[in-house]
């Protein structure tokens, strides 16, 4: 069956979830449908078609996918499903039998395929006359955009099945995400965030191969991709960093302000039993020496992570041994999630004593109630001193922005006290005036 409005361009409607690297999945489908002529909107009842870009890395995010597709078909009945839990159609059919089509992730093209299947594309679109952006079709605010560099793993951590949907590390060659990056500079982007599975190990498949880009020979490593792009100008922070040693080549460049001095590694556990078990890579009894050093070398150095509580065989040993290294670690910023059994994962094969759901829960709760307080007590540290704040939303109250040690969506706001009017991009600087937990407080200098 096919749909098609001769008054108007075919209509997109697209929902997003996921992390930050499906939204980069996300970006470029939509562009390439933008290319083609199709309009993208805003509500089911203007879509001709809706694409729903699912996630599938815990159960409670594949139940959220779920919910989105069941209430798509239910707003607008054509409905196109892909991304991460789109490797599993038959679990996505059973319970929508009436989606159209189903993809997995990475599979831009045979997304784009089952849009002209359903919504043919109008033969008469000019695309020299509907032009697309250099920078592509972004579904973040202007002034930051989040930079993929790589897709898929080669670690094979037990609670995780992120390799089986989206394969090995493939890194992108570094001509080509330098040049994306200047095209969203140009575009007026302030912050670049790099995304990957594994930021450290990009270029370990091109066995570091020197491309070249505006001349200049350039080898595909993390080191010379981020010295490449602190030459641009704008905030350049990493994301998804396993602290293997060649993260220790980075550091002169933050304290030298030549990037973010900001580090999201997801250290997931610290007792070595569970992280045994996990089968985490680079994770030993060097890491606090290694943030020692990192933090000897560059003092601002902000340090985000996330962990698990309740991995089957956790003891409670295990688990004070986990706060005891966060009171030595005394990390910045950190998320904390229970572990949840994920269909395919080898930690179910592993033979271990599930930990029971009350016993999660509070071990959640002591965790979360540990870190606050070593969170709170490093922004007290912050009053009084001066940081340059990149705003991201103004309202009649005033404008909200981030600091360096702030990603957007999962840390911290800075809330601004301006005698000048204030837009988002703009980047300032400000006095910290007051912390909680969580935010900053600041005048406007």
């Amino acid at each position: 069956m096919t749909i098609q409005k001769e008054s108007k361009a075919p209509s997109v409607g697209f929902i997003s979830l996921g992390c930050p690297k499906a939204l980069v999945d996300s970006e470029r489908i939509l562009t390439q449908l933008r290319m083609e002529g199709y309009s993208v909107v805003p509500t089911y009842q203007d879509a001709d078609v809706v694409v729903v870009n699912t996630c599938g890395f815990i159960d409670s995010a594949k139940a959220e996918s779920l919910d989105a597709i069941g209430e798509a078909i239910a707003e607008n009945g054509r409905v196109i499903v892909t991304g991460c839990m789109g490797v599993e159609e038959g679990s996505i059919r059973e319970t929508h039998p009436n989606v159209l089509a189903v993809t997995g992730p990475q599979q831009y093209e045979q997304v784009v395929n089952a849009v002209h299947e359903v919504v043919p594309p109008k033969l008469d679109h000019n695309p020299l006359v509907d032009l697309i952006p250099p920078q592509g079709i972004k579904l973040t605010p202007r002034h930051y955009a989040y930079l993929k560099i790589s897709e898929g793993c080669n670690h094979s951590c037990s609670f995780c099945i992120i390799p089986s949907m989206r394969g090995k590390l493939a890194s992108r060659p570094v001509s080509d995400v330098l040049s994306e990056a200047e095209r969203l500079v140009k575009a007026g982007v302030k912050e670049l965030l790099v995304i990957s599975q594994d930021t450290s190990a990009y270029g370990v498949d091109l066995k570091y191969k020197t491309d070249f880009w505006n001349g200049q020979p350039v080898k595909t490593r993390m080191l010379e991709l981020c010295q490449a792009l602190s030459s641009m100008g704008v905030w350049v922070r990493l994301h998804y960093v396993y602290p293997y040693p060649n993260v220790d080549d980075v550091i002169p460049l933050m304290a030298a302000g030549k990037l973010l001095p900001y580090l999201d590694i997801p250290f997931q556990h610290a007792s070595p039993k569970v992280l045994k078990a996990m089968k985490r890579p680079a994770f030993e009894d060097k890491t606090l020496a290694r943030i020692k050093h990192w933090r000897e070398r560059c003092p601002e150095l902000t340090i985000r992570s996330t962990f698990i509580v309740g991995f089957p065989g956790e003891t409670e040993e295990d688990f004070q041994y986990l706060l005891d290294w966060l009171s030595e670690a005394r990390l910045d910023r950190v998320g904390c999630f229970q572990y949840s059994p994920v269909d395919g994962a080898p930690a179910n094969e592993l033979g271990l004593e599930a930990v029971p759901d009350d016993i999660k829960q509070e071990r959640w709760e002591r965790f979360m109630a540990h870190q606050q307080a070593i969170s709170a007590a490093r922004l007290q540290q912050r009053i009084g001193q001066e940081i340059e704040v990149l705003v991201d939303e103004v309202d009649e109250e005033g404008a909200i922005g981030r600091s360096w040690a702030d990603a957007p969506e999962i840390d911290g706001n800075v809330y601004l006290d301006s005698q000048r009017p204030l837009k988002p991009g703009d980047k300032v600087r400000a006095r910290v005036t007051h912390a909680d937990e969580y935010d900053l407080w600041a005048e406007a200098l």
